[in-house]
């Protein structure tokens, strides 16, 4: 799927992460989305590479990279913790500075990643997301229906854990056909990718602490930062599928523009897998947004 690109393991905060690099020019990061790996980007990252230093990781818990174990405050999964795994990578990789491109949970990951880290984070791009603390604050019936998900992984352990082990692929299938595209959106070879992790022992708890983690401890950092009036200022690029319910449910622009100082975005005719969906679209988002 990726020609030109290395695979290492880099050593994290919490163990080892499935990297890749390719191409050549200003580092520029991709960050995957739930329930998925850094195989999203295949349709986008050879093209990418003809531009700029790209590299790719598996977050933690998901794709190749490690599972951290479960704590009672779910630090090891909070979006901070996920952060510094991405700034471990990028000095591996010798890259202090570096653009973001970044797809659902990754974006959540993204979007601290550049509050905390505003001297590394040059420009973000987030695909397909809200503010976390927005989308709890502003939940409505439509979005409980559509991101059920959310409210099922954040149930006490081991109630979703058990129940999601006991057919891996069947829990991905149900949440990632049932949106705009179905699993058509998905080649065969990605799918198949998709389901091996999604049956590496330790996934569905990792899986379960991301959304714990999102419910609890990063609402706690994202309230701190709202109290003391801290904005992004890094150039901020939304984009978001029409076809999928974070547009249908939340005004994305201006929900982000209480977060950040310099927002520009659109929405692309798509549901929420965007660089499965409409690679084209995004490469063209994409490199008109990035400085090479």
């Amino acid at each position: 799927m990726f020609h030109g690109f290395t695979t290492t393991q880099v050593l994290g905060p919490a163990g080892p992460l499935h990297t890749l690099r390719g191409g050549q020019g200003a580092p520029l990061l991709l960050l995957h989305g739930h329930p998925q790996s850094h195989v999203m980007w295949h349709l986008v990252a050879n093209e990418l590479a003809k531009h700029f230093s790209v590299v790719m990781m598996d977050l933690r818990g998901y794709g190749d990279s490690v599972r951290a174990p479960a704590d009672a405050e779910h630090h090891n999964y909070a979006k901070r913790s996920m952060a510094l795994d991405a700034i471990a990578v990028m000095q591996h990789y010798g890259f202090d500075r570096f653009q973001v491109m970044a797809h659902d949970r990754g974006a959540r990951v993204a979007h601290r990643l550049a509050f905390d880290h505003p001297d590394a984070v040059q420009r973000l791009l987030t695909l397909d997301i809200a503010p976390t603390l927005a989308m709890y604050d502003h939940t409505t019936d439509a979005f409980a229906r559509a991101y059920w998900h959310w409210f099922f992984l954040i149930q006490p352990a081991p109630l979703p854990e058990s129940l999601i082990e006991q057919d891996p692929v069947r829990y991905m299938h149900s949440l990632m056909g049932k949106r705009y595209a179905g699993l058509s959106a998905f080649t065969p070879a990605a799918l198949a990718e998709y389901e091996r992790c999604a049956q590496i022992p330790g996934t569905a708890t990792s899986m379960c602490e991301d959304y714990r983690a999102a419910a609890t401890v990063d609402l706690v950092h994202d309230r701190a930062d709202v109290a003391a009036g801290r904005q992004l200022t890094q150039p901020l690029r939304v984009l978001w599928g029409d076809h999928g319910a974070v547009g249908k449910c939340f005004d994305v622009l201006a929900l982000w523009r209480e977060r950040a100082t310099d927002v520009s975005g659109a929405s692309l005719p798509c549901g929420h897998y965007i660089a499965e969906e409409a690679p084209e679209l995004l490469l063209a988002e994409a490199l008109a947004f990035f400085k090479p």
